[in-house]
């Protein structure tokens, strides 16, 4: 009776080891995404409101064209957004990307670390399982 208690203690902690296992990198990344989540929030709503100040001074520029001098200066200026609206694109989809990358890296290192640590942890069970077995044989081939 005690030791059928004591087996189920052992289970029962060894379950919960194994919980906890498996627990810890699925908090980690949760943890991770939910950052990453608010860094790209972040970002997004200041390209927004770049590109929002852009268009509303563009907007602004046109109510100001009033003869031919104007017009040729307003398209000029449309020439000139064009190109910093490209570039900016180009450097929005760039820093993205890189965070994008820089996400993927930390998943995968903490994905590499719970398989580092489940491997450790089923070699040490198994070299800890094979001790008590070779003392019974060693033993009973001296008898």
């Amino acid at each position: 009776m005690i030791q059928d208690k004591a087996m189920q203690d052992k289970m029962m902690n060894a379950f919960a080891e194994q919980t906890k296992n498996m627990v810890n990198p699925l908090r980690k990344i949760n943890a991770l995404l939910v950052e990453n989540m608010e860094k790209m929030t972040d970002f997004q709503l200041e390209a927004l409101k770049a590109y929002s100040h852009m268009g509303l001074s563009q907007m602004k520029q046109a109510t100001e064209v009033k003869d031919a001098d104007t017009v040729r200066d307003y398209s000029a200026s449309q020439a000139e957004l064009m190109s910093t609206l490209s570039k900016k694109i180009l450097e929005d989809a760039k820093t993205m990307a890189d965070m994008s990358m820089e996400f993927k890296a930390e998943v995968e290192k903490i994905l590499e670390e719970s398989r580092a640590q489940a491997f450790n942890k089923a070699s040490e069970e198994t070299k800890a399982a094979a001790k008590p077995a070779a003392k019974p044989a060693a033993g009973a081939a001296a008898k």
